[in-house]
């Protein structure tokens, strides 16, 4: 089965310049893909030019005139900015033409227009935005709700786990992944209201809920989910953005501060590159839209090729594996063993 994916081709700090590379690279690597760049189709088409003839029919341009800018109120991308290249993206999955979306563009902006023509699964009250954060056990921790919903009722947060859930499986091919709620402590009486119903909810779940775990642990990869509400998870990202760059900067600047210990650098540099490997923010891009009729993912706006390869990947793994589907369905057995339960 071939996947079409739809790309906010003018999206992000960058635009054109990283999201062409990123889909023709992409393109070489996987022979059943498809992809619909979205935007200026002049401007694009110039970028398309040395392309070769094999990897240019794979690719259908789709003209938009209007660009989302990244400091664009919400109001204005979706009620105003009808025909941008992020709107026309995500109108590709609605009318079938794409498998999924993906877009750098602005995230309040994206999760607007997406709710609104996509709408939400049965069963699902909110989306959530769910991304992967490294480990030191060299794969993702799964977080969320990492920014769509800054209040949340217990039932959301057993709802985000539920979607994290199916991400988990049909993503990252994790068979049985484990789940852990965020808090304060890993004690049972930790915790607000609204947190220790969640966790009531959860244990007495499907799923293969691990307890409380704290913010250490998303490092650790205690568990392969994390749940929280949406002001906390951005917070948590936001920190661990900072703290990376933060660390980055001290590096090279204690490597450059004399001779001497720019010739350690050198001789550090195995050591150092392997380092960088293991932590690039690059190879865990991607949040995905969970919850909504259809697959949109969130690439960071500042990402480069590299990066916004990353989220194109994951948007295949995810249409590949009808991750979409997935969720609903295991929304309806959820629906159908509480019904069942609320007869006896």
């Amino acid at each position: 089965m071939s996947v079409t994916l739809a790309v906010d081709a003018m999206g992000g700090d960058h635009g054109l310049v990283v999201t062409v590379p990123a889909s023709t690279n992409l393109l070489v690597k996987l022979p059943d893909l498809k992809i619909r760049l979205v935007g200026n189709a002049e401007l694009i088409n110039k970028a398309l030019a040395k392309v070769s003839p094999e990897v240019r029919e794979r690719i259908t341009v789709v003209h938009a005139s209007e660009i989302v800018e990244m400091d664009d109120p919400i109001e204005v991308a979706l009620r105003k900015k009808k025909d941008s290249s992020m709107r026309v993206a995500i109108e590709q999955v609605k009318e079938g033409l794409a498998d999924g979306a993906v877009s750098a563009g602005n995230t309040g902006a994206l999760m607007a227009i997406s709710r609104y023509i996509l709408k939400t699964l049965d069963g699902i009250d909110r989306p959530a935005i769910a991304a992967p954060m490294p480990n030191q056990l060299g794969r993702g921790t799964t977080v969320l709700d990492l920014g769509a919903n800054s209040d949340c009722q217990a039932i959301h947060l057993l709802q985000f786990a539920q979607m994290g859930d199916v991400m988990a499986r049909a993503v990252d091919g994790i068979k049985n992944p484990t789940v852990g709620l965020l808090n304060i402590g890993e004690e049972v009486i930790k915790g607000n209201e609204v947190v220790k119903e969640a966790a009531e909810l959860l244990r007495a779940s499907h799923l293969n809920f691990y307890g409380n775990v704290e913010g250490n642990d998303i490092f650790k990869g205690t568990t392969d989910i994390v749940v929280c509400d949406g002001f906390v998870g951005n917070v948590a990202l936001k920190t661990t953005e900072g703290l990376a760059h933060m660390i980055s900067g001290l590096i090279k600047e204690e490597f450059s501060r004399n001779w001497l210990s720019k010739l350690m650098a050198i001789a550090a540099m195995p050591v150092l590159m392997r380092f960088k490997k293991r932590v690039d923010h690059r190879n865990y891009n991607g949040a995905v839209l969970l919850g909504l009729r259809g697959l949109v993912l969130k690439s960071h706006g500042s990402a480069d090729s590299k990066a916004f390869t990353t989220a194109l990947t994951r948007a295949y793994e995810g249409a590949k594996n009808n991750m979409v589907g997935k969720v609903a369905e295991a929304f309806k057995v959820t629906q159908a063993a509480q019904e069942g339960q609320g007869n006896v």
